[in-house]
Protein backbone atom coordinates (compact mmCIF):
# COMPACT_ATOMS: atom_id res chain seq x y z
CA UNK A 1 0.00 0.00 0.00
CA UNK A 2 1.50 3.54 -0.86
CA UNK A 3 1.20 6.41 1.01
CA UNK A 4 2.69 9.79 1.70
CA UNK A 5 4.61 9.69 4.27
CA UNK A 6 3.89 11.83 7.24
CA UNK A 7 7.80 12.78 7.47
CA UNK A 8 11.22 12.35 5.69
CA UNK A 9 13.94 10.54 8.09
CA UNK A 10 17.44 11.24 7.01
CA UNK A 11 19.82 8.93 9.13
CA UNK A 12 23.80 10.60 7.88
CA UNK A 13 25.82 7.52 7.86
CA UNK A 14 24.67 5.54 10.73
CA UNK A 15 26.95 3.17 12.63
CA UNK A 16 24.72 0.90 15.14
CA UNK A 17 22.41 -1.82 13.31
CA UNK A 18 20.12 -1.98 16.13
CA UNK A 19 19.34 1.86 15.91
CA UNK A 20 18.71 1.43 12.66
CA UNK A 21 16.32 -1.39 12.89
CA UNK A 22 14.73 0.47 15.96
CA UNK A 23 14.56 3.36 13.53
CA UNK A 24 12.77 1.36 11.11
CA UNK A 25 9.85 -0.09 13.18
CA UNK A 26 9.60 3.90 14.71
CA UNK A 27 8.91 4.80 11.00
CA UNK A 28 6.64 1.64 10.28
CA UNK A 29 4.75 2.92 13.48
CA UNK A 30 4.44 7.03 12.47
CA UNK A 31 3.95 6.13 8.12
CA UNK A 32 7.27 8.30 8.09
CA UNK A 33 10.04 7.34 5.40
CA UNK A 34 13.59 5.92 6.25
CA UNK A 35 16.50 7.41 4.11
CA UNK A 36 20.43 6.14 5.06
CA UNK A 37 23.20 7.75 3.76
CA UNK A 38 25.95 5.88 3.07
CA UNK A 39 28.70 5.11 4.09
CA UNK A 40 26.69 2.86 6.59
CA UNK A 41 28.76 1.51 9.83
CA UNK A 42 26.87 -2.25 9.18
CA UNK A 43 25.63 -4.06 6.31
CA UNK A 44 22.09 -3.68 5.57
CA UNK A 45 21.75 -7.33 6.13
CA UNK A 46 23.13 -7.91 9.39
CA UNK A 47 21.12 -9.55 11.59
CA UNK A 48 20.96 -6.94 14.07
CA UNK A 49 19.11 -4.73 11.63
CA UNK A 50 16.44 -7.26 11.11
CA UNK A 51 16.33 -8.18 14.53
CA UNK A 52 15.58 -5.03 15.69
CA UNK A 53 13.22 -4.14 13.18
CA UNK A 54 11.61 -7.55 13.67
CA UNK A 55 8.89 -8.23 11.27
CA UNK A 56 8.09 -4.51 10.83
CA UNK A 57 11.33 -4.23 7.82
CA UNK A 58 8.56 -5.36 4.96
CA UNK A 59 6.35 -2.88 5.55
CA UNK A 60 9.46 0.03 5.98
CA UNK A 61 9.30 2.95 2.67
CA UNK A 62 13.36 3.26 2.86
CA UNK A 63 15.64 4.16 0.35
CA UNK A 64 19.49 3.59 0.48
CA UNK A 65 21.21 6.60 -1.32
CA UNK A 66 24.90 7.18 -2.05
CA UNK A 67 26.12 10.66 -0.22
CA UNK A 68 24.53 13.81 0.80
CA UNK A 69 23.98 15.58 -2.32
CA UNK A 70 22.25 12.23 -3.47
CA UNK A 71 19.91 12.56 -0.68
CA UNK A 72 19.11 15.80 -1.30
CA UNK A 73 18.57 15.21 -5.34
CA UNK A 74 16.03 12.63 -4.58
CA UNK A 75 14.29 13.97 -1.46
CA UNK A 76 11.30 16.19 -1.96
CA UNK A 77 11.52 19.88 -2.08
CA UNK A 78 11.85 20.65 1.09
CA UNK A 79 14.13 22.62 3.30
CA UNK A 80 15.66 19.82 5.66
CA UNK A 81 15.55 20.50 9.33
CA UNK A 82 19.07 19.29 10.89
CA UNK A 83 19.64 18.06 14.32
CA UNK A 84 22.57 18.30 16.21
CA UNK A 85 23.35 19.12 20.54
CA UNK A 86 25.09 22.09 18.91
CA UNK A 87 22.26 23.73 17.45
CA UNK A 88 20.39 26.96 19.60
CA UNK A 89 16.70 26.20 18.60
CA UNK A 90 14.50 23.71 20.60
CA UNK A 91 12.79 21.32 18.03
CA UNK A 92 9.19 22.31 19.98
CA UNK A 93 10.21 26.58 19.35
CA UNK A 94 9.22 25.20 15.54
CA UNK A 95 6.15 24.43 13.37
CA UNK A 96 6.75 21.20 11.30
CA UNK A 97 4.38 20.28 8.37
CA UNK A 98 3.69 17.10 6.81
CA UNK A 99 6.18 15.81 4.95
CA UNK A 100 8.98 17.99 6.34
CA UNK A 101 12.72 16.28 6.24
CA UNK A 102 14.34 15.30 9.18
CA UNK A 103 18.20 15.01 8.95
CA UNK A 104 20.53 13.50 11.82
CA UNK A 105 24.10 12.45 12.34
CA UNK A 106 25.45 9.10 12.98
CA UNK A 107 25.92 8.32 16.55
CA UNK A 108 29.53 8.89 17.34
CA UNK A 109 29.87 12.07 15.60
CA UNK A 110 26.83 13.65 15.23
CA UNK A 111 26.40 15.33 11.90
CA UNK A 112 29.31 16.96 10.58
CA UNK A 113 30.22 20.60 11.09
CA UNK A 114 29.97 21.81 7.85
CA UNK A 115 26.43 20.75 7.51
CA UNK A 116 25.65 22.57 10.85
CA UNK A 117 27.16 25.51 9.78
CA UNK A 118 25.72 25.97 6.04
CA UNK A 119 22.29 25.29 7.86
CA UNK A 120 22.48 26.75 11.17
CA UNK A 121 19.10 28.55 11.07
CA UNK A 122 17.48 25.10 10.75
CA UNK A 123 19.60 23.16 12.87
CA UNK A 124 17.23 22.00 16.34
CA UNK A 125 18.18 20.88 19.25
CA UNK A 126 16.08 18.24 21.97
CA UNK A 127 17.11 20.12 25.28
CA UNK A 128 18.93 17.45 27.66
CA UNK A 129 20.43 18.04 30.94
CA UNK A 130 24.18 18.86 30.38
CA UNK A 131 25.18 15.55 32.39
CA UNK A 132 24.32 13.51 29.00
CA UNK A 133 26.39 13.92 26.52
CA UNK A 134 23.21 13.04 23.68
CA UNK A 135 20.41 10.95 23.58
CA UNK A 136 20.39 7.51 21.72
CA UNK A 137 19.43 8.32 17.99
CA UNK A 138 16.90 6.06 17.92
CA UNK A 139 15.29 7.88 21.20
CA UNK A 140 16.32 11.00 19.16
CA UNK A 141 14.01 10.54 16.21
CA UNK A 142 11.28 8.84 18.08
CA UNK A 143 10.74 12.27 20.47
CA UNK A 144 10.99 14.23 16.92
CA UNK A 145 8.50 12.04 14.94
CA UNK A 146 5.78 12.07 17.65
CA UNK A 147 6.51 15.33 18.42
CA UNK A 148 5.88 16.25 14.26
CA UNK A 149 2.84 13.97 14.73
CA UNK A 150 1.34 15.80 17.63
CA UNK A 151 1.72 19.05 15.57
CA UNK A 152 0.37 17.77 12.04
CA UNK A 153 -2.51 16.27 14.41
CA UNK A 154 -3.60 19.49 15.52
CA UNK A 155 -3.40 21.48 13.32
Amino acid sequence: MKYEPTFHVVLHQPEIPQNTGNIGRTCVATAAKLWLVQPLGFSMEERMVRRAGLDYWPHLDWELVENWEDALCRLPDRQPWFFSKKAVQNYTDVKFKQGDIFVFGCETQGLPDAMIEANAERCLRIPIREQVRSLNLANAVAVTLFEGLRQINTA
